[in-house]
């Protein structure tokens, strides 16, 4: 079964799946994971989109939006560390869609080359840019479709770009890493990150849509990478696919 509810004015239906059975346990299971979370610092937090609210004023908040699409454009393939190292290079620069507009793509590529495709991203920006400062004066579009039609966003960033850029609640952002750990924690069982954000929003709360990208993401670039450290895991007595075998299991074998 599917239900359906306007995420923006001038949205498609949002689709959020519903299963019979919620995942029992996957209150307790965040709440442990929460903890761990909180002493870890992970790569994607070195993106820094952390910025109040109350502190920005209405150019600031445009700007910080700006800066939010280009730092989800350039992250695609790449690594947070290499994308960090990018935008601390555009940032240096002056990130601005007035200054990417003005710059060369030759002069654009040389700044972002850490990322991977930087050639192909670069002229994602340059393009994007343009859009935005001829059809939005210079700002993000509000909606999901809208913002789907620029070059270089795609379906599995865009909830992310929108969340952090308009502090709304669209829908859930997953990563590569989201998409890992719930289908390792047997919260979802999914062969594609919209399908796990589908699969997310059916039992998920809404007031968490928008942290668990984040708070699981990095969970997952620390703790449960590709090769999980378990050992380290603060949930592996719960998570089934655990490396590690509780005591009883050893002791029968």
């Amino acid at each position: 079964k599917s239900t359906t509810g306007n995420i923006a004015k001038g949205s498609p239906a949002h689709v959020v799946l519903e299963y019979e059975k919620p995942v029992e346990n996957w209150n307790a299971v965040y709440g442990i994971i929460q903890k761990q979370r909180a002493a870890i610092t992970a790569p994607l937090d070195l993106l820094g989109h952390s910025i109040e609210k109350e502190e920005q004023d209405e150019k600031d908040e445009k700007l910080q939006r700006y800066d939010i699409l280009v730092s989800h454009m350039l992250s695609s393939q790449t690594k947070d560390e290499m994308t960090a190292k990018a935008m601390e290079n555009l940032r240096e620069y002056g990130l601005t869609p007035a200054k990417m507009e003005e710059i060369t793509l030759e002069d654009l590529v040389s700044l972002i080359k850490p990322v991977r495709f930087y050639s192909r991203k670069a002229q994602y920006i340059k393009d994007t840019t343009k859009v935005l400062l001829e059809q939005y004066n210079g700002d993000l579009p509000r909606t999901i479709p809208e913002l789907l039609k620029l070059k270089g966003v795609g379906s599995k960033m865009v909830y992310g770009i929108a969340n952090m850029a308009w502090r709304n609640t669209f829908g859930i952002g997953v990563d590569v890493h989201l998409h890992r750990v719930a289908n390792r924690l047997g919260w979802v069982n999914t062969k594609n990150p919209d399908d796990t954000r589908k699969a997310l929003e059916s039992f998920l709360p809404k007031d968490k849509w928008q942290e668990v990208n984040v708070m699981i993401g990095g969970f997952g670039q620390v703790i449960c990478k590709s090769s999980p450290n378990c050992v380290d895991c603060s949930v592996s007595h719960l998570c089934p696919s655990s490396l590690i075998k509780p005591k009883t299991e050893l002791a029968i074998k």
